[in-house]
């Protein structure tokens, strides 16, 4: 990573933090036209694999950043290759049963919810790739505190290097810092949840295993062998894989776990033969917590990502959200700069994002609860040679088999969360919408099912249109740091005119076509009615209605969306 410490003296926005998710906060506002300065502690790109499932979500904002899609579909893991997670006593094995991965198993037979599905994309592949995109990253450079004086930050940073302290002005701090987060640790604000409800050792290792598993390709494998149940993770079959198991950090030590240990008991847990190279790259051990700040705010200084929340890894939710996180903020944060809204717009990121986490959060511990059901139905104990025996004796049954078939197609639901990707609305109390009396639909299983919906606080629909000739998506229509209103009516199309705002009007019919009637059907609005969507592509008002007076209506809505006038 390419360190620039000549640090400018103010910005608009000081990012703390250099990984994904503190990159795509720098993008999101620089997109946005304002001035960011990213600092970060690292002086080299994230080489260890870490998180890894990208979710459809985070792509569309990916999407919407204009980054070439093409070239980050070429990071990601081949769907076929990481559509199954699967339970066997060691790579290769026959399995004890699997459950697929958010349908990549298999090809849609619906049109699709999102312009990009969820995809296995390792951080150390996209991180790299963000990077480019922010070159001018200060690496090397940790932030130590600030003085926030109700109008500004100033901002104390030192130079890893040489110990220099230097200071940076900037109207608002966010921090992207990460678990151990030094912003929020200066604000003094707690997180709030469990600290500690499991350790584990992450082994990564570079190895071709692609022939020990080339019949059974998957993302991740849950290793059954009392001796050493843990999990690999395949980031790439043929040259990344990280295996982890559970680690007594009161009785065990990291040290114990040299190159030559650690590939011995990597090569055990997947009964990996010698022939096979095995080369260790990062022995690691981590935390897993549940934990949620007591706070995402401190007048000026706002925390995103995991420095504002932290799962379990149970669902791939955490970098995700993370993103969420980012984009809710940019175009607030946009808007209160350019003196577009009031500054008590900023009030409703964590209105809205708190409930959302807190879902995500509980989502992720149940994920993680619900594993040792497999666990409980192999009768594993602490004794591993007795549990190989209860084991044996239970699979070599009818009815032991089907116990454990069960046990294991019930955790179908951690791996197809599309309900949780794409379900996300803003309507707890504070939120930047304007409810319209509706509430959105609520299927059966709201983790794995996602409806469609324009209810306001909802993302705005994925519907295949045409706009000049060319098909795009719906998503496509909501252009950086503008509104977006969304009518067949000619009057609601005029009424823009009149508004301080920026927005962008699409007439349907004339403007953009819906030639399958995808988006006739769900966009709720009818013929005369409208609907106005937010830059970060969520709904924040509609209307079935015709207007009276288009102009003063609209005014009136946009004042109170941006919190000059009470509503």
């Amino acid at each position: 990573m390419g360190a620039d410490r000549s640090l400018p003296p103010s910005c608009d926005v000081l990012v703390v933090g250099g990984g994904p998710v503190g990159l795509i906060q720098t993008l999101l506002l620089r997109q946005l036209g304002l001035d960011v300065v990213v600092v970060e502690q690292r002086t080299e790109v994230q080489s260890a694999p870490a998180a890894h499932v990208i979710s459809a979500r985070t792509f569309e904002v990916l999407r919407s950043l204009g980054i070439d899609m093409a070239a980050v579909d070429a990071l990601c893991q081949e769907p076929a290759e990481g559509a199954w997670v699967r339970w066997v006593p060691s790579l290769g094995a026959p399995e004890l049963g699997s459950v697929p991965f958010e349908g990549l198993h298999e090809p849609a037979s619906e049109p699709p919810s999102s312009p990009h599905p969820l995809r296995n994309l390792s951080q150390h592949r996209l991180e790299p790739l963000l990077r480019e995109l922010v070159p001018d990253i200060h690496g090397g450079i940790a932030w130590r505190s600030v003085d926030d004086d109700g109008g500004g930050c100033t901002s104390t940073v030192e130079d890893l290097g040489t110990g220099e302290r230097m200071t940076i002005e900037s109207r608002f701090v966010i921090g992207c810092d990460g678990a151990g987060s030094s912003v929020r640790r200066q604000l003094g604000i707690e997180m709030v949840g469990p600290d500690e409800l499991q350790s584990f050792l992450s082994i990564h290792v570079e190895a071709d295993l692609r022939s020990m598993v080339a019949e059974q390709p998957a993302t991740l494998y849950w290793i059954t062998d009392p001796a050493v149940q843990g999990t690999f993770i395949a980031h790439d079959l043929s040259s990344s894989w990280v295996y982890m198991c559970d680690f007594d950090a009161a009785n065990d030590s990291l040290d114990a776990y040299d190159d030559t240990a650690a590939e011995a008991l990597v090569r055990r847990a997947g009964r990996i033969p010698d022939h096979l190279s095995v080369a260790v790259k990062h022995v690691t051990t981590w935390r897993m917590t549940c934990q949620v700040a007591g706070a995402f705010r401190s007048g000026r200084c706002f925390l995103v990502g995991d420095a504002a929340h932290r799962f379990p890894p149970t669902g791939g939710l955490g970098l995700n959200s993370g993103v969420a996180d980012a984009q809710n903020l940019a175009w607030k944060v946009a808007l209160v700069l350019s003196g577009g809204a009031s500054v008590d717009l900023l009030a409703t990121y964590e209105a809205e994002r708190r409930p959302v986490v807190e879902r995500c959060a509980n989502v992720s511990l149940e994920n993680a609860f619900r594993l040792i059901e497999v666990w409980m139905a192999l009768e594993v104990t602490d004794d591993p040679i007795a549990s190989q025996a209860r084991m044996d004796e239970l699979l070599s049954t009818v009815e032991g088999r089907s116990t454990v078939s069960a046990a294991i197609a019930n955790q179908a639901e951690h791996f197809d969360q599309l309900g949780i990707q794409l379900g996300t609305v803003y309507d707890a109390p504070g939120a930047a919408v304007i409810p319209d009396g509706t509430k959105p639909p609520r299927p059966e299983n709201p983790v794995r099912t996602y409806v469609p919906s324009t209810t306001p606080g909802a993302r705005l629909p994925h519907v295949a249109v045409e706009r000049d000739g060319v098909g795009v998506s719906t998503l496509d229509l909501v252009e950086p740091g503008r509104f977006l209103l969304v009518t067949s009516s000619a009057a609601w199309a005029g009424a823009t005119l009149a508004v301080d705002l920026p927005i962008t009007t699409v007439l349907v019919g004339r403007e953009v076509l819906d030639p399958t009637g995808g988006w006739s059907a769900v966009s709720g609005i009818g013929e005369e009615g409208a609907l106005l969507v937010r830059p970060d592509q969520h709904v924040a008002w509609r209307t079935t209605e015709a207007p009276a007076d288009a102009a003063a209506e609209l005014a009136e809505i946009v004042a109170i969306l941006l919190g000059r006038v009470a509503p």
